[in-house]
C-alpha cells in the first residue's frame, strides 16, 4: 500500500472525499497559515502554503 498523499493548498479550508470509486464521506478540514491537517478517513495530508 502506498503512503498517503500530501497536497499543498492555498486556502484555509479543504474538502476530502478520498477520491475515486473507493472514496469516503466528504469531510471539510480547516488549516492555519503554514499549517497542516490530516484526513481522518484516508490519511491524506493537506499543507497550507504560507501567506
Amino acid at each position: 500500500m502506498a503512503p498517503p498523499e500530501t497536497v499543498e493548498v492555498d486556502g484555509d479550508r479543504v474538502a476530502c472525499d478520498g477520491g475515486g470509486a473507493d472514496g469516503h464521506p466528504r469531510v471539510f478540514l480547516s488549516l492555519r497559515a503554514g499549517g497542516s491537517t490530516v484526513c481522518p478517513y484516508c490519511g491524506r495530508r493537506f499543507v497550507r502554503r504560507p501567506d
